[in-house]
């Protein structure tokens, strides 16, 4: 309720002639560009920070800054041969936008995906969705399959990866720095 009485009382205290002149203003520019409401100027009212002016805008400056806004819609609507319609401003993208070009497997379709590339001795796709295993792991079921003489390649494959990736942390300080500063 006092929301209400000072929002009232703040339109009370405007120049009515600054204001009548920018709803004259207004209601030109709206016929001019074939439009219903008020809000359908914004598009055609660049901003300086790119893009055209938010509705929100367009009502503060209507009560707040009357004149300016009027020399604004005047350039740019009612004095312009063809008003142009501005670009929206770029904004970043956001989270909900998810990507549709990854897919996502359940373990069980990764395991079945998995034994069909070794059946049909897919090295690289082996390679692919075979999960990945530390250092450690990858040692024990080596040390394992060598006491059973059992050889996997795939075994063997892995425990080079992880030793390639260990070299690499170790030989670039900035790296490991890096990516202890991004999981934070």
């Amino acid at each position: 309720m006092i929301h209400m009485v000072a929002h009232k009382e703040e339109l009370d205290t405007k120049p009515a002639k600054g204001f009548k002149e920018v709803e004259d203003v207004i209601a030109k520019a709206i016929k001019k560009i074939g439009g219903k409401k008020e809000n359908e100027l914004c598009k055609y009212l660049p901003m300086k920070t790119g893009g055209y002016m938010h509705h929100f805008t367009l009502r503060k400056m209507k009560y707040k800054q009357p004149q300016e806004l009027a020399g604004i819609i005047d350039r740019f609507v009612a004095s312009a041969d063809r008003p142009v319609v501005i670009a929206p401003k770029q904004r970043a993208a956001r989270g909900s936008r998810k990507r549709r070009d990854h897919m996502n497997f359940t373990r069980i379709q990764l395991e079945r995906m998995l034994n069909i590339a070794r059946l049909a001795g897919d090295k690289e796709i082996i390679t692919i969705l075979s999960p990945k295993k530390s250092l450690a792991t990858c040692k024990r079921e080596l040390i394992q399959a060598i006491r059973h003489n059992k050889i996997e390649q795939e075994l063997w494959n892995s425990y080079s990866e992880a030793v390639q990736a260990q070299q690499i942390l170790a030989n670039d300080p900035n790296l490991l720095a890096n990516f202890a500063a991004a999981q934070q």
